[in-house]
């Protein structure tokens, strides 16, 4: 959901009485603060044991079997070029649903969850500039601290969700 689909999903809300809150999942990558609607988590687990896919993205782990789902794995630390903490016991992996798919996303710590009405959400800052701008719709503060608010359906261009289309097979015939 971009941020002006946000806003008038708040003005139709408001205008039907309805909330006009989002809950987001609050979780760090590296030292930043970042944000996730709970509607695309459909749970987090602790890091699994992986199954190494050849050829894949250099942000793809590799696959879970969850539940007898095999499940790729995004790491959003390489993905947003951050350091990668291999020993960190409060990583987790949030399970979400991307594109109609379920993917996991490895954070380094879930925080919280909290709700914020659609008016203490910002545009994403204009300086943002290149590919990775896309990845977020808008900013909050928690606690004083910026959390930026991420656009899971950006985080991986159609390219990259029909290489985890073809990853999630390869670990299915394996």
């Amino acid at each position: 959901m971009n941020f002006s689909a946000m806003q008038s999903d708040s003005s139709a809300a408001a205008k039907e009485g309805g909330r006009n809150e989002i809950q987001l999942a609050c979780f760090r990558v590296g030292e930043e603060l970042y944000g996730l609607d709970i509607m695309k988590i459909r749970e987090i687990i602790k890091p699994q044991k992986l199954t190494l896919v050849p050829k894949a993205p250099p942000f793809i782990e590799g696959v879970i079997n969850l539940r007898g789902a095999v499940i790729p794995i995004v790491d959003l630390r390489r993905r947003f070029g951050q350091m990668i903490d291999d020993h960190n016991r409060r990583a987790r992996v949030m399970i979400c649903s991307l594109s109609g798919k379920i993917i996991g996303i490895v954070v380094d710590e879930v925080i919280e969850v909290r709700n914020f009405t659609r008016r203490e959400i910002q545009p994403a800052p204009q300086f943002l500039k290149g590919r990775e701008a896309a990845f977020f719709i808008g900013v909050c503060r928690v606690r004083g601290e910026l959390t930026m608010i991420l656009d899971l359906e950006r985080i991986l261009s159609s390219d990259e969700k029909i290489d985890i289309e073809r990853i999630r097979q390869t670990g299915t015939s394996s």
